[in-house]
């Protein structure tokens, strides 16, 4: 069968993309692993938006200050002046936001924002109530269990993809196909993400020519519990400081003041060199404190993360939690234009964290990535109904190619320790440059397909890195003593 839009990925940008294209259009989603296993699913925070026509300069303006100089404003500006009108979208169909006992919209602030304007649903649950949402409401077939190894691309033009389905691979047609796979977190020791979440289509687009940029953005949160045996981390949500928590050394000083007049409502690159450089030069741990929240309402507003830390031993609100930075969200991705079209390659998008729109700039302001998926999500959307293209079948074989073998396991993890190490908040050009030897030299192995996806990602990210010689952002490289 073809179809007339294959969609790779099942967050909130590839749902709110199958969400808007209409019923009797053939439309597959095709989904790695479980329904849940993606970054949507553990988005806590909120959803930001200009909350009226006033309210649109100061989050463009926000948005800008966040991303150092880097932005691209005409990006920022549809972002901010098509929120609301997504937001009324999303209530309109259903979604219910947190609200008071009258029904009024529940806003509450995180860091580097100049007012209240994040909406958030089930207290810190926003990205799985929403998830649940875009999956009950999605008209569309899904393909799970199933993960794409190729794209069909002849020509400069996107025919379909190849994936691979219980050991078995296979071709599937397409008039347009929209990449919304998620970022990189799986390369890293310590992250925030999915499990399932390591770079595939980043890496299968280095193998198929087609451009990423500013892969050196990948930004890092600043307050993570990484007391834990899993890659992937526990998130507490930057909401979490914009309503009260504080950040302190072990002796319960609040040094973040000592880096900037905004202390913990610094932008979150600030806030995670700041942790990192206050622990190397100390030896001192970092803790987040909850001493400001009343029990009762941090139990209901963060309910989830009361629970989490209920489970393992952690009295919260009364007792403070030792934190980390830890990688959470790819700035830098596959290129893309402002209707998430991937220049020179038809029939191809890219939308969300998989993206580069340069949204972001050098650093993504809190709350602004849900935000992100679901606006240029509804605008590569507009542009394939209004192209209505209609594309022959052409053949293609299948990749022979060995997808994974029995060592690629073990270099899995040393690509994240390397990662770790040489590719994280603060870098040198000396580590750059071991990290990359390494990387060239397991590239160099027998390894499967799957890990020189991920191999070819984190090149492209230590490259980047290389050739930006000046720290700007979450970007940071400095001279070695």
């Amino acid at each position: 069968m073809k179809y007339d839009v294959i969609i790779i990925g099942a967050g909130v940008a590839g749902l709110y993309a199958a969400m808007n294209l209409p019923k009797d259009k053939k439309v597959l989603i095709i989904n790695k692993r479980e329904t849940f296993k993606c970054n949507t699913f553990y988005a806590q925070g909120g959803v930001a938006l200009a909350r009226d026509k006033d309210d649109i300069k100061p989050h463009i303006e926000d948005t800008l200050n966040a991303g150092d100089g880097l932005c691209n404003k005409d990006a920022v500006n549809i972002l901010s002046h098509d929120s609301k009108k997504i937001i009324e979208d999303l209530i309109n169909r259903g979604f219910e936001f947190d609200s008071d006992e009258k029904g009024n919209l529940l806003y509450t602030k995180e860091a580097a924002h100049s007012s209240k304007r994040i909406l958030h649903a089930g207290g810190d649950a926003t990205g799985r109530y929403m998830h649940y949402f875009l999956l009950k409401n999605n008209p569309h077939p899904m393909l799970s269990h199933t993960r794409v190894i190729d794209l069909l691309i002849k020509d400069n033009e996107c025919f379909g993809v190849t994936v691979l389905e219980q050991r078995e691979t296979r071709n599937i047609y397409a008039d347009n196909v929209i990449i919304a796979s998620g970022g990189v977190g799986s390369l890293y020791e310590y992250h925030t993400n999915a499990p399932c979440i390591s770079a595939d289509m980043q890496g299968l687009s280095v193998l198929k020519g087609i451009e990423l940029e500013r892969m050196e953005m990948m930004q890092f949160h600043p307050t993570v519990f990484v007391d834990s045996k899993y890659a992937q981390k526990l998130l507490l949500t930057e909401a979490l400081r914009g309503e009260g928590a504080t950040i302190e050394n072990e002796n319960g000083k609040r040094f973040l003041f000592d880096y900037d007049d905004r202390g913990e409502l610094a932008s979150r690159d600030i806030v995670s060199k700041a942790i990192y450089d206050y622990s190397k030069k100390t030896g001192m741990q970092a803790y987040l404190c909850f001493d400001n929240f009343d029990y009762q309402y941090f139990t209901q507003r963060f309910p989830n993360i009361f629970k989490n830390f209920q489970n393992i031993g952690y009295n919260v609100p009364a007792q403070r939690v030792p934190i980390s930075p830890a990688f959470h969200y790819a700035i830098g991705g596959i290129k893309s234009d402002l209707n998430g079209a991937i220049p020179n390659v038809k029939n191809l998008y890219a939308i969300g964290e998989v993206a580069s729109t340069k949204v972001h700039g050098a650093n993504r302001l809190a709350s602004n990535s849900l935000l992100e998926g679901l606006v240029f999500a509804k605008r590569a959307v507009k542009q394939i109904l209004q192209s209505s293209n209609s594309n022959k079948i052409t053949t293609f074989n299948i990749t022979d190619e060995t997808m994974s073998l029995k060592d690629d396991k073990s270099k899995k993890n040393r690509l994240r320790q390397i990662m770790w190490e040489n590719v994280s908040i603060v870098r040198t050009k000396s580590g750059l440059s071991k990290a990359l030897e390494e990387i060239n030299a397991l590239l160099n192995e027998n390894i499967g397909r799957l890990l020189k996806f991920r191999l070819l990602t984190a090149k492209e990210i230590i490259l980047a890195s290389l050739a930006r010689e000046k720290s700007v952002g979450v970007h940071t490289i400095i001279e070695e003593n």
